[in-house]
This record gives C-alpha cells, structure tokens and sequence, in this order.
C-alpha cells in the first residue's frame, strides 16, 4: 500500500499547483492513500484538497515579519516530519524549491522525491534568504533525497552546469503530465458571465498566469501597443499577482491609451472555458521550466506566442517543426521569439520599447493573421501531447 504526502508551496492557480492537483487525482484514483501540505494555505486559496490538505501556515510570507519567517523556516521541516510520521507516508513528492528543501530537512525514511520547475541559474539571481539555503540544499541536505525530478533537459543541464550538483546520479527527466481529457472536458464549460463571454468575440490574445516579475507582462502590453489593428484585438489577463507588477500594468495601459480592449479577469477556478476561446496565448517569461500552459494551450488548439524563456521550451513547442526565421523560430504550435531576460528581474525603470518587444509584437500579428499556424498545431497536436500522458508520469514519479 502507498501513503503519499504532495508538498506544495501554495493553493493558488499557478503550474505546479495544478500539476499537484493533477497527481492528487490520478493517485486517489488508484485507491492510494494521499496527503496534500500546502507550505501556505489561504482562505482565497483556488487549489483545494479538502480532508485531505494541511496548512503548515495560515499567514502568507509577505505578512510575516523577517524574524516570523525564520522561526517559520526553521520549525517547517519539524513540523512535516511530524504529519509524515502520524500518516506513516511511504513515499513524499516535494513540487518547488521551499517544499523541496524543507522536505529534504525532515530526516524520515520515507521515499523522497523532489521536482525542479525553472532555471534556477536565473531564478536565484534574485539573492533572498531562501534562495541562499536552496543553494546550500544542492549541495548537502539534497543527500537525503532519493529521486530529482527535472522537467526538461534544459534544466537538468542548467543545474550540472551552473551549480555543479552534487548528487547527478539521482537526477532524472519527467515531463509534466496533463490530463488532456480533463482539460479539454473543463474547456467545454461555457462561459458563464456574459460580459467576459463577449470580449472573446474578438480577435483575443491571452495571458493566464500569475502578474510577477518572473512573468514580465509589461513586455505583453508594450507589444500589443504595437500591433497594427490593437482596436480589433482583445488582451485578456487571467490570473492575480504582485501589486507593484500590476501597478506598472495599469501605468502602460493608460500611457498607450489601451483601455478599451484591456482586461483583467483575475483568478479563475477554471481557466481553460477561456483559454479555449483564446486566438492564441502569449507568455513574455524572464525564465520557466516547462510551462504547463503551453501544453494545455495544445490540447485546446490554441497556438502560442512565447519569448525563449527556457531552453526545454523547444521541448514543448516542437515535435518535428523547428526552423529558425531571423531571430524567431517557427515551431508545430507557434513561434518562439528572443528572450526578454537582461540580467535583472526587477520592474522596469523606463518605458522605452526594444528590440525584443518589436520582434514579439511582429509575432503575434503574424499568428493573428496566418490561419496555417493552427492548422499545422492541429496536425502536430497528438505526437506534441504524446510524453505528457499522466498515468504514466505519475507512476514514474514513484519509481
């Protein structure tokens, strides 16, 4: 019998949380015995397990004082080697770096299994406490963890190369599974609220995802103030975030006078009745791992725009298609522009438009207007969702 604990950071709508919620599925499906910790758990939290969560904290790291935040640190892993102990787990699967480091620190002997969701050569540029220890982790308490989970090769490689890890023999690629069929059943809901249902009777770009830095949405609308025909096309956000991104948002939607075809729709429980109705999807990421949202983009004919933001993103994108066109690339589901990224993850200083926004912006009219960019998704669209089969995936997570 398998007693499992998923660790998650949180109960937001963001990649990893779903992938979880995905796993919590496929593994009560086969009558295993299943835990969820959430890191954070919130009264608005749109991820929920039921019975079967536990919060380590109510309160939200941004409404800790540094000096909460450290004891927090210090008594999480204690406090997961207690609900590890109590449901006698045979197996823990840690989703992102405070879940993996703290999991790594509980000293059971339960299997452990850690996943790695992004770059981590650009995500720990940004020097913070827990990035401090994550590296540490890498190098020490990452003993103790039986089985590293990367999403890509990219990032695999990322970790060799920039981190020298020190436990290779334990690092294995898995992609992350979908469950295409409930991603498309959930897609097929209609709309209910009758004036978001309307602005998807234009031309739409979406954005779905959390509005943080990591994300860049400025590039998003600085590239949409450069399309030709803007007042036919929609920009919809679906997602909340980081109050400083979307006060920088709301700024360069009034400077560019763009308020009419704007939207933010905030979380959504289901995303995909949107996404569905979606032209095509636009991510302006600094950096990820895979993206979930490409391949839910794909299981619901939706071609995708995205910025080069991870080097698995060819993974992703290209089954058999991968062809370079001036500083694009032309893939089976879209076009891959150059990376945003410039050494910071920081807000912009000034508004002035580069060369990266021009070539993002020439992209996305180019799938607004070329019908055969769908066409040849919908072509590709089986071999592309073929690695991403969840039975299979979550089993060799177990492995």
């Amino acid at each position: 019998m398998k007693n499992i604990l998923l660790i998650i950071p949180s109960g937001g709508v963001g990649g990893i949380e779903r992938l979880a919620l995905n796993f919590y599925n496929f593994y009560k499906s086969q009558h295993y015995y299943v835990k969820v910790v959430k890191i954070i758990g919130l009264d608005t939290d749109i991820i929920n397990f039921g019975e079967d969560e536990i919060c380590l904290s109510k309160i939200d790291f941004g409404q800790m004082n540094r000096t909460q935040r450290l004891l927090f640190y210090l008594n999480a892993s204690i406090l997961l080697r207690r609900i590890i102990k109590k449901n006698k787990i045979t197996h823990s699967l840690g989703f992102g770096d405070v879940p993996n480091l703290f999991s790594s620190l509980t000293f059971t002997s339960e299997r452990k299994i850690v996943s790695l969701h992004g770059l981590k050569s650009v995500e720990f540029k940004n020097n913070s406490m827990l990035n401090k220890l994550s590296r540490i982790a890498f190098k020490t308490s990452f003993i103790f963890i039986d089985k590293v989970v990367c999403i890509s090769e990219a990032i695999k490689d990322d970790l060799v190369q920039n981190f020298n890890f020190s436990f290779k023999k334990k690092m294995f690629v898995i992609y992350n599974p979908h469950d295409v069929k409930g991603i498309q059943s959930m897609a097929s809901i209609p709309i209910e609220n009758s004036k978001e249902e309307i602005i998807f009777k234009k031309k739409t770009i979406l954005f779905l995802g959390r509005l943080t830095n990591q994300k860049a949405p400025w590039h998003l609308i600085k590239s949409y103030s450069l399309l030709k025909n803007k007042n036919d096309v929609n920009l919809v956000f679906i997602g909340d975030g980081v109050a400083s991104v979307e006060h920088y948002l709301n700024k360069l939607i009034n400077k560019y006078d763009l308020k009419q075809n704007v939207f933010f729709l905030g979380r959504k429980s289901n995303p995909y009745q949107y996404l569905k109705k979606a032209t095509l999807l636009a991510l302006t990421s600094y950096y990820e791992g895979t993206p979930n949202v490409i391949v839910e983009a794909i299981a619901n004919d939706v071609p995708i725009v995205s910025s080069n933001c991870t080097g698995g993103i060819k993974e992703l994108m290209s089954v058999s298609k991968f062809e370079k066109c001036g500083d694009n690339f032309i893939t089976d589901s879209g076009l891959i522009t150059p990376n945003f990224f410039k050494n910071t993850l920081d807000i912009p200083t000034n508004d002035d438009f580069i060369d990266e926004e021009y070539e993002f912006s020439k992209c996305l009219q180019i799938v607004l207007d070329d019908m055969s960019i769908k066409e040849r998704l919908l072509e590709a669209k089986n071999d592309l969702l073929q690695k991403y089969n969840l039975e299979k995936v979550a089993n060799d997570y177990l492995l």
